[in-house]
């Protein structure tokens, strides 16, 4: 695993806002910033766990998201923000955590 990312859920409005409406969620550029740190604001009729909305989770790329997915508490079934790009939240420790593959 590689980290990617720190999301950190917000209810405010935040600089470079990127509106990503087929998953209902607003979010910044993690790369815009030394430290991967990536603003999140919600839809209000966005379909997530109270957790992944409330609770900033951290983002790991990994080579097999469903072989890192298989035994784990799969909050957030496997999804594509973005072409080339699949995601998946887990809940760990009680902690939401993402884990993105990207395509070869």
């Amino acid at each position: 695993m590689k980290f990617n990312h720190l999301g950190i859920p917000t209810n405010s409005s935040f600089e470079g806002e990127i509106d990503i409406p087929h998953l209902k969620i607003t979010v910044s550029d993690h790369k815009n910033n030394p430290y991967g740190i990536q603003w999140m604001r919600f839809w209000p009729d966005a379909p997530y766990p109270e957790l992944v909305k409330s609770v900033p989770h951290v983002a790991f790329e990994v080579d097999d998201l469903l072989a890192e997915l298989n035994g784990k508490k799969v909050i957030i079934e496997p999804n594509s923000p973005s072409e080339g790009l699949t995601v998946a939240f887990i809940e760990v420790n009680g902690a939401p955590v993402e884990l993105m593959q990207y395509a070869k």
